[in-house]
């Protein structure tokens, strides 16, 4: 490994570029990046494996791994490649208390308080952001206003899911269920008030109807920053090419 570590140091800078970012707090499951990796005259190329047990060495106890690496074509960009990319929020139903959260789920999930929430109304909700819209509503205020703010949700729907050591739906009177969202590209923050928006529906503190018309209005202002769904619930699941 210390052989390979040894052969990535470049003679000039090497530029990075990643398929999605995501905020202080959000993880990842599989992200994807691409690198040009200059090699001095004479020297043989890196494979893929080396390529990933070099960068792991020093990576060194830094929470991210590398999976795998393998050379792509001069025409592929990590970013503007990607033809979806999947988002996990994981949401833990049941607890009255933060206390009641398992040990191991802490900072994996958000435990919305008040109680049960109505699944089949955020499904109701959810049905009605599909598709091609205008999403300002549920971009961040603080995001750049140049970028458009249409994007296609490919993909919303709430379902059953299993805790971190395998449970699933029901443990111990908790409740984990997945919010799954796809689409090629995302606004600054999207999914999280997305979901905070949903949640809100299944607390009955709005109604899909009213979901729909905050989308026609078109105003990130309309949503307030407290409607938002906190990162660490929020997990980077796939990115498709």
């Amino acid at each position: 490994v210390q052989q390979a570590a040894g052969r990535l140091r470049p003679g000039s800078p090497v530029k990075f570029h990643i398929s999605s970012r995501t905020d202080s707090g959000v993880h990842a499951l599989a992200n994807a990046a691409h690198l040009d990796l200059p090699r001095a005259p004479g020297r043989a190329e890196l494979t893929g494996p080396q390529l990933a047990r070099g960068l792991n060495h020093h990576l060194g106890p830094e929470p991210i791994r590398i999976l795998s690496a393998q050379r792509v074509p001069s025409t592929f960009h990590a970013r503007f490649s990607a033809q979806s990319r999947t988002y996990l929020y994981r949401l833990l139903l049941g607890c009255a208390h933060p206390a009641q959260v398992p040990v191991f789920e802490r900072d994996l999930c958000w435990a919305p308080p008040g109680g049960p929430l109505d699944i089949p109304a955020m499904r109701a909700a959810a049905e009605l952001l599909l598709g091609t819209h205008d999403f300002s509503t549920f971009r961040s205020p603080r995001s750049d206003g140049a970028q458009s703010p249409v994007r296609t949700l490919q993909q919303l729907q709430l379902q059953p899911g299993p805790g971190l050591l395998g449970q699933h739906c029901q443990h111990g009177g908790l409740e984990f269920w997945e919010v799954k969202v796809k689409s090629k590209a995302f606004l600054y923050r999207q999914v999280r008030r997305m979901v905070g928006a949903l949640v809100a529906v299944g607390r009955g503190r709005l109604s899909p109807r009213q979901v729909r018309e905050l989308l026609e209005l078109r105003d990130p202002r309309a949503l307030p920053p407290s409607a938002t769904a906190p990162p660490a619930g929020l997990f980077l699941a796939a990115v498709e090419y």
